[in-house]
This record gives C-alpha cells, sequence and structure tokens, in this order.
C-alpha cells in the first residue's frame, strides 16, 4: 500500500537521512513532500534521483497527507504535529516533545510495536538516541530473566547536536590535529576535541542532566515496566557518528553469558559481535550508515552472580533517530493503522 508522506524539518541532520533511509528501504510512496521553516522553504533537496522544492512548513501543507516524518525543535512539534494530526495524518515525532505524553505511544518497533494500535492524538514518539538502541539490547535479554536494574554510561557523538554539532566538533579537530588554539565551541558546552565532556547541564533536582532523565524515563515506558531501576551517566565524546554504551543488567536470577549472546544472535536488529569468537568488537565506525544495533563484551559480572555487561554501538542518526521512524512508519502501514 502507498501512501502519502510529509517530511518535517527536511533540511536537517535527521531531516536529510529520512529522506535517505525512505529511498534506501523503498518504502511504498504515493507522494512526497518536504516541509520546513520559512528560511529553508524554496530549497532544493534531492529524493530518490529526483530533485524536490522544499514547502514552507504551514497547517494547509499536510492537506491530504497520511503519515508526517517530523523532526523539528519540540517547540515547533508542539505547534504543528497536533495541525498535522486533526488534518487526518499519524505523525511520527522525533522531538522529545510528545515522549512522555501518556496518549501518545514512545514505539522502538523491535521492542514494542504493538503500542501502534494505541494512538489517541495522531502522534508517534520516536525515542531518545540511547534508549533505542538501549531498549533493542535489552528487550531480547528479558527472556532469560526479569530484568531489575541497568547502569548504563553513555559515549555519545558530536552529531547528537546535530549538523551545529558536526560542523563545531569538525572545526575543533582540524584546529587540534595541527597544533594550534582551538576555536571556542559553538554548539557544545566545551571543547570536544581532544576532551570527554557531559552533555548539557540542565539539571534536575534529582542531580541527574535533562539527557540521563530522559534515558531513565524513556527506558521505563518503552520497556513498559516503571519498576526497573535506570541509573545514566552520559557523556559528549569526540567521535563524529555513533553513541556507545557501557551497560550492567541485573536480573532477578543469574542468566549465562552463553544464553544471553544467544538471546542477542537471535534477536531482531542487533547484530553480536562476540570477541571470544573472532576478536571483534562494536565500533563506532561499525555502526556508522547501519539501522543495526551492535551488541558485544557480553559478560558475567564477577561482583553480582544475578548480572551482565555489555558494550552497545549505535548510528544516532540513523537508528538513533531516523531509521526508527521510518521503520515505526512501515509498520503503520503493515498493521493496517494507516489505511
Amino acid at each position: 500500500m502507498a501512501v502519502n508522506v510529509a517530511v518535517v524539518g527536511a533540511t536537517g541532520a535527521v531531516g536529510d537521512l529520512m529522506r535517505r533511509v525512505l529511498a534506501e528501504r523503498k518504502f511504498p510512496i504515493k507522494s512526497v513532500k518536504f516541509l520546513a521553516s520559512e528560511k529553508s522553504a524554496g530549497k532544493q533537496v534531492e529524493f530518490a534521483g529526483k530533485p524536490y522544492t522544499v514547502e514552507a512548513l504551514r497547517p494547509e501543507a499536510f492537506a491530504g497527507v497520511q503519515i508526517v516524518l517530523s523532526s523539528t525543535p519540540g517547540k515547533v512539534s508542539k505547534e504543528f504535529s497536533p495541525i498535522a494530526a486533526k488534518a487526518g495524518a499519524i505523525v511520527v515525532d522525533n522531538s522529545s516533545a510528545w515522549r512522555m505524553d501518556p496518549d501518545c505511544p514512545l514505539v522502538v518497533p523491535e521492542v514494542n510495536a504493538d503500542q501502534l494500535h494505541h494512538i489517541k492524538k495522531g502522534i508517534v514518539a520516536n525515542p531518545n538516541c540511547v534508549a533505542i538502541p538501549l531498549t533493542v539490547a535489552v528487550h531480547p535479554l528479558r527472556a532469560l530473566g526479569t530484568v531489575k536494574r541497568i547502569v548504563v554510561s553513555t559515549y555519545q557523538s558530536s552529531s547528537g547536536k546535530g549538523a551545529t554539532g558536526l560542523t563545531d566538533f569538525d572545526a575543533q579537530l582540524k584546529a587540534f590535529a595541527a597544533g594550534g588554539p582551538v576555536p571556542a565551541p559553538t554548539a557544545h558546552r566545551a571543547q570536544l576535541a581532544g576532551n570527554v565532556i557531559t552533555l548539557d547541564w540542565t539539571l534536575d533536582p534529582n542531580g541527574y542532566t535533562e539527557e540521563e532523565n530522559k534515558v531513565i524515563n524513556e527506558t521505563k515506558k518503552i520497556l513498559g515496566d516503571a519498576a526497573i531501576g535506570v541509573n545514566p551517566t552520559c557523556v559528549r565524546v569526540p567521535v563524529r557518528i555513533s553513541h556507545c554504551l557501557s551497560m550492567n543488567v541485573e536480573f532477578d536470577r543469574p542468566v549465562s553469558a552463553a544464553d544471553a549472546k544467544a538471546a542477542l544472535a537471535a534477536a531482531a536488529g542487533v547484530t553480536l559481535l562476540d570477541e571470544t569468537k573472532d576478536g571483534r568488537f562494536p565500533q563506532p565506525i561499525h555502526a556508522e550508515g547501519s539501522d543495526s544495533t551492535f551488541v558485544g563484551r557480553v559478560r558475567l559480572d564477577p561482583s553480582n552472580p544475578n548480572a551482565l555487561s555489555l558494550w552497545v554501538v549505535a548510528d544516532n542518526l540513523r537508528k538513533g533517530a531516523a531509521s526508527n521512524a521510518v521503520q515505526c512508519a512501515e509498520e503503520l502501514i503493515n498493521r493496517g493503522i494507516v489505511k
């Protein structure tokens, strides 16, 4: 079934990838339009080898559209995603605006695609770029025992700040490599080249950053288990693309590393790189350009017989954003939700 599609935020880093992923996955499109701010309206973008003119983001642009893939700041999403839904479209929204709304499912297709049958506001929330690979990796392990607690440290790439983050990092890296003075950061909160920094320091009263609270709350919602303990520490590292996660997962019973590897190897959306067999382990360069979540370093926690440690890597722009959104749209069609 071919559908009418609109991509909102089409000129941004994630919007650009949405176009590419739609083409790569041969998404069934009847018609497509690309929308952005007035500033970007009139620009040319390419999709499936053809040029398209970007249209201004206006309410009338959603007439006849069935699926909207949106990647805009939360403020823009708060205004326009309900307008698109009122016009009859289902919106897959990549901003943080709707993720914790109880009437908007927060979906990772490999984990909880069934939630797409419960869209009350016409909006499906696309999760945070850490919560997506985290839940893809943890979900198959839940068949081995009840997950009680997840302790995760993240190593997040500069592209987590979008196109401006990459531009900022590239300028810093060029100067750093040349041995000259590094320019003042324009997107990151401190120098990133040759450095590791905490993510934007918007502290909650609990002492955790906004990003860390997203990981806590979204993981619980995606897995459908408010009782799971989630303790994250999120940092930015000098890598262009792909986020890495060092995870310790505690169960209600002992779980063997062999059983965990078998479950991960068979799981949808997971690529297991088993270092004990061939020396390979997940790296950002493996994940870049892929829609898979790479998992390795699966091992028993020597301090806790009920816990496993693992290393997870995923392309934050693709699986952490654009590809997950397109997969949600595919499920909307496959499940007969969009007709």
